[in-house]
């Protein structure tokens, strides 16, 4: 009897089972790639399941969008293989391509090249914009995004040290990190926070779409340029694929020339990126202590 039950169940664990190996063994054939989490999941999959049947039908291979939870776990995820492609910001661009031989920038946004940080603050703080660093945020609450982010963090970070000659910990009366920048124009927008550096293209997109009142929440500095956003692939991407599959890629990505697709981003086109180009955000990321 107890054979039996035995029996019974391990048969089943095999026919429920097959299809997840059956899975595995067809994604291990796929071309897999990841964005930073930089904005809400929902519009994060609109966007990219779009990319990935491009993808799918321009490299005639199937390619398949995996969302992930942090800047972090995208890196991560790049390092181990899970994916072979991924839309970074700058920093994270620089940590994944370090961690992975010969891994390279394939494609910026246009807009890349001279990316801006926004800082915003609450209509209740007085703040209004000035081309000057606005050096009376000191004292008050102030909200970055991502840990991990460029434009959230990396780059504000970095002009608040040069300008206060302190750590944020040191001139804010409370430091937060919101994860994503839509979050944090929500946070400064509600008051949770007096002030924050926010992605100003994420900016330009909220306001278009509505989700920003100018009763509440103003641009009160933008930085200077810097560049930011790019297409990283893996180092070994030929071996996995075939030859000249990075350059395959690196062909679809500027060819993009859908106007939804590239308002999503939002960008106006997809030019040529090499390492090089990042060696800015290399430099500040040692600076700071957020590349080794």
């Amino acid at each position: 009897m107890h054979i039996r039950v035995i029996g019974i169940v391990l048969a089943a664990f095999v026919f429920f089972a097959a299809p997840f190996n059956a899975i595995s063994a067809n994604a291990q054939d796929s071309f897999v790639f990841t964005a930073i989490p930089d904005q809400d999941e929902t519009r994060l999959r609109t966007r990219f399941e779009k990319v990935a049947r491009y993808l799918s039908e321009t490299l005639e291979i199937d390619v398949q969008y995996v969302p992930v939870k942090s800047y972090a776990a995208a890196v991560t995820a790049f390092r181990n293989d899970q994916v072979q492609l991924a839309w970074f910001g700058g920093l994270s661009g620089v940590q994944a391509r370090r961690a992975v031989e010969g891994s390279e920038a394939l494609a910026q946004g246009a807009e890349d090249q001279e990316f801006v940080t926004y800082f915003i603050a609450h209509a209740s703080t007085g703040l209004t914009e000035s081309p000057d660093f606005p050096k009376s945020i000191a004292g008050k609450t102030f909200t970055f995004g991502s840990k991990g982010s460029t434009s959230g963090r990396l780059m504000p970070e970095f002009h608040v040290r040069n300008h206060f000659g302190k750590s944020p910990d040191d001139v804010f009366s409370r430091v937060g990190f919101s994860g994503d920048h839509s979050r944090t124009i929500a946070l400064v927008q509600s008051g949770a926070f007096e002030v924050g550096a926010v992605n100003f293209a994420v900016w330009e997109n909220e306001l278009r779409d509505g989700r920003i009142d100018p009763e509440k929440v103003r641009i009160i500095w933008r930085t200077p340029t810097y560049p930011d956003y790019q297409w990283s692939i893996r180092g070994d991407v030929n071996r996995k694929f075939g030859p000249e599959f990075v350059e395959r890629v690196r062909t679809a990505l500027l060819a993009i020339d859908d106007p939804e697709l590239l308002k999503a981003f939002p960008r106006s086109r997809f030019i040529p990126a090499t390492n090089e180009d990042y060696t800015p955000i290399l430099r500040v990321g040692k600076d700071i202590g957020l590349i080794d």
